[in-house]
């Protein structure tokens, strides 16, 4: 048996709440991040991520204050992203009480960033996300937020990202974020036969057989998912349950 896979509520932050949308626009408030963040903590989550999703975009810094009182509620590792551009961003944000930190668009703009990370914190704190779309055959990779199509190849960034020393992949599928009808299953597969880091998948959980498949097709090593925890379709329990009675170890 290899490590048990991970179940990891999100919370994408907006103006100091969670929102959700389909496809990164149509956003719809979900509730209080410290208050949800504490629910997913005592349900059983194995960690969480919390991203402030239009710090790039309008070029600010995650709320910090924000970070420190999650921390206060959780007992489970928990990343933080956004607006991330910077070592002292960093340092900020595992002061306030985060145990990793996620970098998406200031990666893919100063690559160098990671290896700076990796350096200084270590590579367990460093998490690369990567928000991408199927585009004619070949996967993109975007930055602020999904609102910017960048040249790299998502393969190709994946690879580079962990050669340079990220602990770990937060990779997302545009096309299938908020659809809900299933992860993004070959690619995630490519990704964990190319890399020697764990993969987590993000985008597409509509029901329990998707992270069933997350994890036996696409070989992801964490399934990520937002609308349907935070709107109570699925409960982590009962997930938990579903995945052991199919063989996936998880922890209980």
């Amino acid at each position: 048996m290899g490590l048990a896979k991970r179940i990891i509520p999100c919370l994408d932050v907006k103006d100091g709440t969670t929102v959700k949308g389909t496809n990164f626009i149509n956003l719809r408030h979900a509730g209080d991040p410290v208050e949800l963040g504490k629910a997913y903590s005592a349900a059983g989550a194995d960690e969480l991520v919390f991203l402030d999703i239009t710090a790039s975009h309008e070029g600010r810094k995650t709320f910090t204050d924000m970070v420190t009182r999650v921390a206060a509620e959780v007992n489970i590792p928990f990343t933080v992203g956004g607006g991330v551009n910077e070592l002292s961003d960093v340092e900020r944000l595992l002061l306030a009480g985060a145990d990793k930190v996620s970098v998406n668009s200031a990666a893919l703009r100063h690559p160098e960033l990671i290896d700076e990370i990796a350096k200084r914190f270590g590579s367990q704190v460093c998490v690369c996300a990567i928000d991408a779309r199927l585009n004619d055959g070949k996967w993109t990779c975007y930055v602020n937020g999904g609102r910017i199509p960048t040249d790299r190849d998502l393969f190709a960034w994946a690879t580079e990202v962990a050669s340079r020393g990220a602990g770990e992949i937060l990779f997302t599928s545009m096309n299938h974020d908020g659809v809900k009808q299933g992860f993004a299953l070959e690619a995630l597969a490519k990704l964990h036969d190319l890399l020697p880091i764990p993969i987590i998948a993000s985008g597409g959980a509509g029901e329990r057989r998707h992270f069933l498949e997350a994890f036996t097709i696409g070989k992801a090593d964490a399934a990520l998912a937002a609308s349907v925890f935070h709107f109570g379709e699925i409960s982590i329990p009962e997930l938990k349950g579903y995945l052991r009675a199919e063989g996936v170890d998880v922890r209980m």
